[in-house]
């Protein structure tokens, strides 16, 4: 017998032959060889193997009782489970036409009886190591596929983050001169008017009793109204500049552009901005109460990262937490003074040397089948159109790879979903 394997690829081999001669031969010529052996002697017997256990090649005889070599093959190609399957001819037919219409039933190889031992083992050791080369290489195809992909919505993205960062940043210097005069003047104000009501009242001790038509005036413009509500109004503008000057801070925290080494960054001023980025998203409307963002936030120092990279990940899980919540409120039917059930919790903290963020929502939440797959690439629960499945998975590539943290996700279905973010402080 001929025992020397030929070639490193080794597997399971059905041997579909009526005739016991022949399985004999041929399964000691594989087995001293080092392939796993089955046997059928019938073609309705090999497709009843082939739905137990899968062959990684079939050597298949022709003539045989019942649904012959020809039809055994047809039913296992017209199979979604089987059709991949190599499959060697093996007849005493050695006419052209049999030839070719085993060739066109998708047979990859013809052997003629009597059987050379070398030649049965020769074909089988190539067509395997061929199979095999052909779904390593179908694999790595579509992995590089799925890498180019990843990588060209990453460039997407990174574009899009860099446009909406060089937008917002536009804005917020825009803002900053208009809303630097009126907050600088508003002091200026309140002097001068102060200033003008103490020479009113100079008027009035030096002249305590003025004419008809200055009483009448003092009636019509109501002085002590005035003198107590003006006040409030230059407060108020007080305040809201300095909203809009805390907005621009923010809007400017967010699009902070990246260099090529990491800076130091307060993680809370990246989180803040983030959410106000997202404010219009949270407010109540037609579809869902309002969200309600819940805050505590620990005694974090500042961390060596890529802040624009990180306020990335922070709007890619605030947003997604947002659409749980709109998901969760499909069927919302509106009602005057309803309780806040929708609520964002963002908490953080610092434990074993890491930097640790946790963004929960209480919506529906993940069954333990889309949790194993929520960080990978074009995965997504959401419809055509709304999602890419990208956004979690460059998230985790953002914190794990970029930063040698970790990104982790914890849900139970009917309560609400937790993603933590680890980031290492040195």
């Amino acid at each position: 017998m001929y025992a020397a394997s030929i070639s490193t690829i080794t597997g399971l081999v059905l041997i579909v032959d009526d005739t016991p001669t022949n399985l004999e031969v041929v399964s000691e010529t594989l087995s001293d060889a080092g392939f796993d052996i089955a046997i059928a002697t019938s073609g309705d017997r090999a497709l009843q193997q082939v739905e137990r256990r899968l062959p990684d090649l079939i050597l298949l005889d022709v003539m045989m009782p019942g649904i012959d070599g020809f039809e055994t093959c047809r039913r296992l190609k017209a199979n979604d489970r089987t059709c991949h399957i190599p499959i060697i001819f093996m007849t005493a037919l050695s006419d052209s036409d049999s030839k070719v219409k085993a060739l066109e039933l998708g047979a990859v190889d013809y052997i003629v009886k009597p059987f050379y031992e070398k030649e049965v083992l020769a074909r089988v050791s190539t067509h395997l190591q061929l199979s095999h080369l052909t779904k390593t290489l179908a694999s790595q195809v579509a992995q590089k596929a799925a890498e180019l992909e990843a990588s060209q919505l990453q460039l997407i993205q990174n574009e899009k983050m860099s446009a909406l960062g060089n937008l917002v940043a536009g804005v917020a210097h825009e803002i900053n001169n208009p809303i630097g005069s009126i907050v600088g003047n508003v002091n200026a104000i309140q002097d001068y008017f102060n200033d003008l009501l103490g020479i009113i009242d100079l008027y009035g001790r030096k002249l305590p009793q003025p004419d008809a038509e200055i009483e009448d005036e003092l009636e019509a413009v109501d002085l002590n109204y005035i003198r107590e509500d003006l006040p409030k109004l230059i407060r108020a503008m007080k305040e809201g500049g300095d909203r809009i000057t805390s907005i621009s801070k923010s809007l400017r925290t967010f699009s902070r552009g990246d260099s090529d080494n990491k800076l130091s960054f307060n993680l809370h001023e990246g989180i803040d901005s983030t959410i106000l980025i997202l404010k219009h998203r949270l407010n109540a409307n037609e579809q869902r109460p309002a969200i309600e963002v819940v805050i505590n936030y620990g005694d974090l120092p500042p961390v060596e990262c890529f802040p624009g990279q990180l306020n990335q990940v922070f709007m890619n899980i605030l947003a997604n937490a947002i659409d749980a919540l709109d998901e969760a409120n499909k069927g919302y039917i509106f009602q005057e003074n309803q309780a806040n059930l929708n609520k964002i919790t963002v908490k953080t903290f610092v434990e074993n040397n890491q930097i640790k963020i946790s963004i929960s929502d209480n919506a529906k939440g993940m069954s333990e089948e889309v949790k194993q797959k929520v960080f990978d690439h074009l995965f997504t629960t959401k419809s055509v159109g709304k999602g890419t499945g990208l956004g979690l998975a460059i998230a985790r590539q953002i914190v794990e790879k970029t930063h040698g943290g970790k990104l982790s996700c914890n849900s139970v279905l009917g309560t609400g979903t937790e993603f933590i973010i680890e980031i290492p402080i040195s």
